[in-house]
């Protein structure tokens, strides 16, 4: 029996199965699946086992799932085909009979509230069609995903979005992987339903402050309407179905979608999520 970890070779995959190892897990009882042959052989320096599992080739994932492992399902991040390619590991998982699946999904799992709900709604209700044991850890925003704005800001003094007062409870990729990790090697977590994100949420006032406080230069914070921050984006040459993105998000933070502070991260991982500041040095450093 295993701990298998697919996406492992992405960003966050490879901080769960640091944080098993911290956690006391044995290389040994990891299985850490992707596609990328050349991160895996560096995973494997881990003294972790590995192996191919591409989501978009089932066989992969029949071969590398077994009777009685833990499969945590990390989400695809081919948007529009995530859909199928979660169900390519449930259905593997089902079919190998594993003891139970840890899946990623994202902040309050509210299709119609966030704009990239819907295909984690759709794989949360693959998962409970299966049968399988099961646990969703609904993921916030990683304070990571805000490295353009950082440039921006170290670059102009300025920060510019369409957000508006909306609050985001980030956290660190660190935190939500510390988090994953103890779910995986905890008894007692099938069945739930965790909702992931840091301990307080902050808007981008509060964000551009903080950034000036490390960088050590005046960062403002420039709120836009939607149809400015489209226009904008025009004339930086991003592409309409991008621009779409970026604004249907922000309408989504302004409305709060990515501001609820349960606490269930710091208690689940143990510990309080990292602080915007430390996060924000660190990225600047």
């Amino acid at each position: 029996m295993a701990i298998v970890i697919t996406g492992a070779t992405g960003q966050l995959g490879t901080l769960v199965i640091d944080s098993l190892l911290e956690r006391g897990a044995a290389p040994a009882d990891i299985l850490a699946g992707g596609r990328n042959v050349e991160r895996l052989e560096q995973l494997a320096a881990k003294g972790v086992r590995t192996a191919v599992i591409d989501y978009a080739r089932p066989e992969t994932a029949a071969a590398a799932i077994s009777a009685g492992d833990t499969v945590v399902l990390i989400s695809g991040n081919e948007v529009g085909t995530r859909v199928a390619q979660h169900e390519t590991i449930i259905d593997a998982a089902k079919t190998a009979g594993a003891a139970r699946i840890i899946y990623t999904s994202v902040l309050g799992g509210d299709p119609d509230a966030l704009i990239l709900a819907p295909e984690h709604v759709a794989t949360e209700s693959l998962i409970r069609e299966s049968g399988l044991p099961a646990t969703v850890v609904r993921n916030g925003w990683y304070t990571e995903n805000y490295v353009a704005d950082i440039a921006q800001g170290e670059t102009t003094g300025v920060i510019a979005n369409s957000a508006g007062t909306g609050r985001v409870a980030s956290a660190s990729r660190a935190d939500y992987a510390s988090g994953i990790a103890a779910v995986a090697l905890e008894d007692g977590h099938e069945g739930k339903v965790y909702e992931f994100s840091g301990d307080k949420a902050w808007d981008f006032d509060e964000f551009a402050k903080t950034l000036a406080d490390a960088i050590g230069r005046d960062v403002e914070y420039r709120a836009l309407t939607t149809q400015e921050h489209r226009a904008a984006l025009t004339s930086n040459g991003v592409d309409e179905r991008a621009i779409d993105f970026i604004t249907g998000l922000d309408t989504n933070i302004r409305d709060g979608a990515l501001g609820l502070t349960t606490g269930d991260l710091s208690r689940v991982s143990g510990r309080p999520t990292t602080p915007l500041a430390e996060t924000l040095r660190t990225l600047t450093a």
